[in-house]
């Protein structure tokens, strides 16, 4: 049985539970797993150690009986007493959350209250704050706020071009996404390079599924490009990113669309998935562009050009420019898109060394540019960790 302190780690979905169980000092996990299909007949939960893999049936069970057998593997490993707290990611805080916090009722309905710019994630993650308290009520819980990092983006970056009520009545702005990523990757990039945290300008691709790039000065989220919602910005797996609002009116007058059914076109059928027609999964599409698929090329070329538009843009945020990052399960695995990507910011002084970006995959990060060219990498994101070490330090660990 160990004695360490641990801290459980939990992300909370609507029908999902993402769960890593870490020891305070270290950055790998003892246990880590998802609870999948909750609610539904196939209903299970995967457990993943250093003894390999075992999933289990949950009967149809919901979050609950989630927590409950997480507890009951924990307990069988010799770990659950060591846990010492438990910290949960939520992906919008509005503007009330500006860093992570212990969890108290009033954080409870501040969650709640953003819920409406959140629906498909907030509602799930308080599920999982309720059943995490109820299965651990002597423990402190902290939850770490996806939209947190990017409270520092200066008004003229944040407001959208409309009237202003809709920003004092609604708190309808840009709120960024995967702040606990960009986080992370600003702070081990800082101190990979060497950089001056007091002066530097970093700009993170952070690229899978969901996508998002960020512009980081001195430390600080100066501008970024998901926006009140995660679909703005990038082309995505199966959202569209940026689009011309009057071509979106366009469609919907031409296909009888109503609003949800604009929802579902942009955030679950376009992008990778709409482009391509084949699939979402850029590792499928890339093997399908060299067989001479011309919709999978087309839909690999538009992710790159927009992310390199984009990049450029964010660019124009910083004083100085010491570096580009990829991370993410696209930007840490695709040397294809990091050499489409960097071919099209030469202007920025870029340029790619294809042997040590060919090597930088499946766990391989390090340099990808040239010597003398601006610093182009590619490194491992770790939210938990970060999600870990914040519940850590709102403790008192």
């Amino acid at each position: 049985m160990t004695t360490s302190k641990q801290i459980l780690v939990i992300n909370c979905g609507s029908s999902s539970v993402k769960f890593a169980l870490l020891p305070k000092d270290s950055r790998e996990p003892l246990l880590s797993g998802l609870a999948e299909c909750l609610g539904l007949a196939d209903a299970r939960i995967t457990f993943k150690t250093s003894e390999g893999k075992k999933t289990e049936s949950l009967d149809g069970g919901r979050h609950e009986e989630a927590m409950s057998a997480l507890t009951r593997f924990m307990e069988n490993h010799g770990w659950l007493d060591g846990v010492a707290a438990v910290g949960h990611r939520i992906v919008h805080g509005g503007e009330r959350f500006q860093a992570s916090v212990l969890v108290d009722d009033g954080v409870i309905e501040g969650i709640e209250a953003c819920s409406s710019l959140a629906p498909l994630h907030n509602p799930g993650h308080l599920v999982g704050i309720r059943a995490a308290r109820a299965a651990f009520p002597a423990l402190p819980q902290a939850v770490v706020f996806d939209t947190a990092f990017h409270q520092t983006l200066p008004r003229a970056a944040y407001m959208y071009a409309i009237p202003q009520r809709f920003y004092h009545d609604y708190g309808v702005r840009r709120y960024g996404m995967h702040g606990t990523s960009h986080r992370f990757i600003a702070s081990e990039t800082v101190a990979t390079l060497g950089l001056d945290p007091e002066r530097h300008g970093i700009l993170i691709a952070h690229l899978g599924n969901g996508a998002s790039a960020t512009a980081v000065s001195n430390g600080r989220c100066v501008d970024t490009t998901m926006g009140m919602t995660p679909l703005e910005g990038l082309v995505m797996g199966t959202r569209s990113g940026d689009i011309d609002p009057a071509a979106v009116t366009f469609i919907a007058r031409k296909e009888g669309l109503d609003l949800d059914g604009i929802d579902s076109l942009l955030n679950k059928q376009s992008g990778l998935l709409g482009i391509s027609g084949l699939s979402s999964d850029c590792r499928a599409l890339e093997d399908a562009a060299a067989e001479g698929n011309k919709d999978a090329q087309l839909a690999l070329d538009m992710f790159a050009h927009r992310l390199a538009r984009l990049l450029g843009g964010l660019a124009s945020s910083l004083e100085r420019l010491d570096a580009l990052v990829f991370t993410g399960g696209i930007g840490e695995n695709s040397s294809l898109l990091r050499e489409k990507t960097l071919a099209r910011l030469k202007i920025f002084g870029f340029a790619i060394d294809p042997a040590a970006n060919e090597r930088a995959v499946r766990g391989a990060g390090g340099l990808i540019s040239r010597p003398g060219s601006v610093m182009a990498m590619v490194m491992a994101t770790n939210e938990e960790w970060m999600i870990a070490r914040d519940t850590a330090e709102l403790a008192g660990l």
